[in-house]
């Protein structure tokens, strides 16, 4: 099984945190007990992180979408959109990691209309857009959004593609898994 914490991401040319540190925020961080939705006390605001140094691998191979992919523009800055985007390393879905002190920030335009634009493009290749603010995830699909709550590890995001007059969309459910 990949192991996403062993990925290693390059940083686009040109890209860098800087003063942002909005991942050391939103994911859970077991190896320094960090929660997701509550700043790693490892973090000093707006400076990066004390322990960088010695930082656990999960930190040290970590870059946001934001740093790797240079098409998405400085908008897409966790620091000023108050979100971090990644993808599945498995199932090339989309995650969109929330700051929970900004929980609606996802649905401010620019942002909201390009999740819509790729959740459409993202179905006829079997993939989806996940909106995430703590541990509560939605669906965002091209005609509605889809909340599930909170999932267990056990639950799976189970889609049947669909046509409508508008387009093609997909039917969610939760189930667990056996």
């Amino acid at each position: 099984m990949l192991d996403p914490a062993q990925i290693v991401a390059a940083p686009a040319p040109g890209r860098a945190c800087g003063a942002c540190t909005l991942c050391c925020k939103v994911y859970d961080v077991p190896a320094v007990e960090s929660l997701a939705g509550q700043w790693c006390r490892h973090t000093r605001a707006g400076q990066g992180c004390r322990i960088h140094a010695t930082r656990p691998d999960h930190c040290r191979n970590f870059h946001c979408l934001w740093m790797t992919e240079s098409w998405l523009g400085p908008e897409w800055k966790p620091d000023r959109a108050k979100m971090v985007l990644g993808l599945d390393p498995v199932t090339r879905n989309m995650n969109v990691q929330v700051d929970p002190g900004q929980a609606n920030a996802w649905r401010r335009e620019p942002y909201y209309g390009q999740l819509k634009r790729w959740a459409a493009a993202s179905i006829p290749k079997g993939r989806t857009v996940l909106v995430h603010v703590n541990k509560s995830t939605t669906v965002v699909l091209p005609d509605r959004d889809v909340a599930l709550g909170v999932l267990g590890p056990e639950d799976r995001i189970v889609s049947r593609p669909r046509m409508t007059p508008q387009g093609p969309t997909l039917d969610i459910e939760t189930v667990r898994a056996a």
